[in-house]
């Protein structure tokens, strides 16, 4: 089986799954303590999504902005997004690439209404980030790319932030994720699931889902209510 391959059958194990289901899978694994990104990066609109992680890492930039009028600026703006901010990881994105992106926390809108339209029709199915990282809201919700950030922001990327590296591990909301791990976030946040474990992961998380499904469909019908996907167990859709 090819990395590609493995990668659509891992989505495709994960994706019934809600974020809590794959935390008592992990917990069953014996992670109670890992993979629960922190609270404070929250869904910019109600989604679920599950994708493998493609990470890069941006840091604060060091260097001054120039004193220039606002025609050189425009053209020293062309020169810092085509040589120091620049997003080499984007021309790499495979479908099913969930983008992961280590900002150091910073209050800049790194990701916005073009490019993330534009990673996603290479195929990227969400971003999460530790920062602002996202920008142009209004369009992106209108477009219903599914993001996490740490909170919205207002400016650009110049004199603020610099590209470091990708492809390597980042820390996002106190979790470490490498390149190829399973991501899934819904509105109740984000959980990382590292590689190495995720068909196990995925086994206890089934295991619970159906689980909730069971107990939960048997109150709908002693409601009166009409049955609807979120209580048949998985199997029984096939």
């Amino acid at each position: 089986m090819t990395y590609q391959e493995e990668n659509r059958k891992l989505i495709e194990l994960f994706s019934p799954c809600r974020v809590t289901d794959v935390r008592d899978g992990m917990d069953w694994m014996g992670y109670p303590h890992y993979g629960t990104v922190d609270k404070s990066v929250r869904p910019l609109l109600p989604a679920h999504v599950v994708g493998i992680a493609r990470t890069a890492r941006y840091v604060p930039y060091e260097g001054p902005a120039p004193t220039c009028t606002g025609d050189e600026y425009t053209a020293w703006a062309k020169w810092y997004y085509g040589n120091v901010c620049t997003d080499p990881w984007v021309a790499d994105i495979e479908e099913g690439d969930f983008v992961c992106l280590d900002i150091a926390g910073l209050d800049v809108g790194l990701m916005g209404s073009n490019n993330t339209l534009a990673c996603l029709k290479k195929g990227c199915v969400g971003f999460v980030t530790n920062g602002g990282g996202i920008r142009d809201t209004d369009e992106v919700i209108m477009q219903k790319i599914p993001v996490w950030s740490k909170h919205v922001s207002q400016g650009m990327d110049q004199a603020r932030i610099r590209y470091l590296e990708k492809d390597i591990p980042i820390a996002i909301g106190g979790v470490a994720i490498y390149p190829g791990d399973v991501v899934v976030a819904d509105n109740d946040g984000v959980i990382v699931v590292p590689r190495k474990v995720a068909y196990d992961v995925a086994k206890y998380a089934w295991q619970e889902m159906n689980g909730d499904k069971a107990g939960r469909q048997q109150l709908y019908k002693e409601l009166g209510w009409e049955l609807d996907d979120t209580v048949i167990p998985v199997e029984e859709k096939k």
